[in-house]
């Protein structure tokens, strides 16, 4: 069977960073060389807020004291999952030597980022999770020092959510300091925080182009576009559930793209059938979000088997891939591109993004063909080190010498010489040149 589509998008969802470019640029530039006092200007005319900036101890127990304890136990909850999951993310990689060859020893060292900056974005939506995403992961990882910054709102500040949440995860400073400010203060080093090595966490178009002009002088998570997801259905789905799922992802915002793939047409017309009248049921504002992803972005596709649908799957490389179908064994066998997936009925990607411990800080746009999310790892230099005896670097010595000519770097293949000729005085070797050309270097043999 044809692929076809039953919906297909009008638009395609792209970053708007190019558009905002020249002015990250100005912010940027002028953060830099005014330092907190151009950083708390920005905070007022963006913000809107003129409080204080780095939250006192006072500020963060006041904001946990205003939270129900109900509110604080979910936090918890969630917070032991992503912190769980975090810790067993970072016994898969550690420090290791071997032996490569007698006398020849190299090694690897997992060393953390010694300053972590998180965003938790706290505009039209207040993202307790991804405090608890960000700062969790960097605190197991073994950051020397976590700052977070999240917009303030008018006259109130921080939400206290966020306040809570980040201190629970270990932050060791919360900034009331949205936008690209936010993250200008964290890779500056502005508000006694140290200059950050890495910033993550998700946000608006400007803190996206903010990362990414920052990029090379500082780590980032990832390069970050609207939101995506994809749900992989056939005949035994819930057309309700999968409507739901839907619409649920679609109200992140107007641009984003949300897709079904089946091979199943009654499931796919009667998802699109619910729809509509799921997202008319939201409240206004998510639903202007919903039914804009829904009418410019979403897509609904028609394949004739679930290889073709796994293909397609593949292809589109989604943030979040949910699938209700049988055999879910042969999906996580088969799929491979995908930020992060959501099996059976009984998951969904709310689940990840708030509460059970997978994190929530994806690839989107595509990126999921060559990357993962947010993780410890992320917050790791794989580094590698080597040690030799004299004997287990004759060898080494000799090949690198002769591949270093090879490569016309003479330099490099002296630096092998002259060890050669130290360690062995009386012994010859074919180093890929003829005495003359190596003078007083190693002995080589004619």
């Amino acid at each position: 069977m044809t692929v076809s589509y039953l919906k297909k998008a009008p638009r395609r969802a792209v970053s708007d960073a190019t558009e905002t470019r020249e002015t990250v640029q100005k912010i940027l530039a002028e953060i830099e060389a005014g330092g907190e006092p151009a950083a708390l200007d920005y905070a007022a005319k963006f913000d809107r807020y003129e409080g204080n900036v780095v939250l006192t101890r006072d500020e963060i127990a006041a904001a946990a004291a205003s939270l129900d304890q109900r509110v604080k136990d979910d936090i918890r909850f969630a917070h032991d999952n992503v912190r769980r999951f975090a810790e067993a993310q970072l016994k898969t990689v550690g420090d290791f030597q071997t032996e490569i060859r007698p006398g020849l020893t190299l090694g690897q060292k997992a060393i953390p980022c010694r300053a972590a900056g998180c965003y938790a974005p706290g505009g039209r939506y207040s993202h307790v999770a991804s405090a608890l995403m960000t700062v969790t992961t960097a605190r197991v990882a073994g950051c020397g020092h976590v700052s977070v910054c999240s917009p303030p709102r008018p006259g109130v500040g921080v939400h206290p959510a966020i306040v809570y949440t980040a201190d629970l995860c270990g932050a060791d400073q919360i900034l009331a300091l949205g936008g690209v400010q936010g993250i200008a203060a964290m890779a500056f080093g502005l508000f006694g925080m140290p200059a950050a090595d890495i910033l993550v966490g998700p946000g608006n178009q400007f803190v996206a182009e903010a990362k990414r002009l920052l990029f090379g002088r500082v780590g980032i998570d990832m390069f970050a576009g609207p939101t995506d997801s994809m749900v992989l259905a056939d005949a035994t789905a819930d057309p309700e559930i999968v409507a739901a799922d839907l619409v649920g992802q679609a109200e992140h915002g107007y641009n984003s793209p949300v897709w079904l793939v089946t091979d199943h047409r009654p499931l796919a017309e009667a998802v699109m059938a619910r729809v509509p009248g799921l997202i008319a049921a939201l409240p206004p504002v998510n639903a202007e979000n919903a039914a804009a992803a829904w009418r410019d972005y979403a897509e609904v596709i028609l394949c004739g088997s679930r290889e073709e649908i796994a293909a397609i799957s593949d292809s589109y490389a989604p943030e979040h891939l949910t699938v209700q179908a049988a055999d879910l064994d042969w999906w996580l066998g088969r799929l491979s591109c995908y930020g992060s997936l959501f099996l059976g009925e009984e998951t969904t990607v709310a689940f990840g993004d708030k509460a059970a411990g997978t994190n929530h800080v994806l690839p989107t746009s595509g990126a999921a063909r060559y990357t993962g999310g947010l993780s410890v790892h992320k917050y790791l230099k794989l580094v590698t080190w080597q040690r030799a005896t004299r004997d287990g670097a004759r060898p080494i010595a000799e090949a690198t010498a002769r591949i270093s000519r090879l490569e016309g770097m003479e330099g490099h293949a002296r630096t092998a010489d002259i060890r050669l000729a130290k360690y062995f005085p009386d012994r010859s070797f074919d180093l890929g040149a003829d005495p003359a050309a190596v003078q007083g270097s190693a002995k080589v043999s004619a």
